[in-house]
């Protein structure tokens, strides 16, 4: 099993800034893939950012050049700084943690709230 536990959500001004932080515990496979999807009220989650063990990433078209993201493969954390924030990202953000094994699970966090007032 692999637990998760994120941390830095929060309210925040548009145009401000947080930084979502995320730890990786438990029995992980070397090959996965570590990152952050989003969820606001009424909608389907979706992709933010996602980034390999080797260093290659995708970002969503809405979060390209306003967020960055990065991991640390020896203590299995990935981070997410978020800048230049708009109300439209506000949601729930979860960490997500992809055992690329066949048939392997996909393991989430609990999520943490993240508010952009206008």
């Amino acid at each position: 099993q692999v637990q998760l536990v994120e941390s830095g959500g929060g309210l925040v001004q548009a145009g401000g800034s947080l930084k979502l932080s995320c730890a990786a515990s438990g029995s992980i496979f070397s090959i996965n893939v570590m990152g952050w999807y989003r969820q606001a009220p009424a909608k389907q989650r979706e992709l933010v950012a996602i980034m390999t063990r080797g260093g290659g990433i995708n970002y969503a078209d809405s979060v390209k050049g306003r967020f960055t993201i990065s991991r640390d493969n020896a203590k299995n954390t990935v981070d997410l700084q978020m800048n230049s924030l708009k109300p439209e990202d506000t949601a729930v953000y979860y960490c997500n943690l992809r055992d690329l094994r066949i048939g392997a699970p996909s393991y989430w966090g609990q999520g943490t709230q993240v508010t952009v007032s206008s």
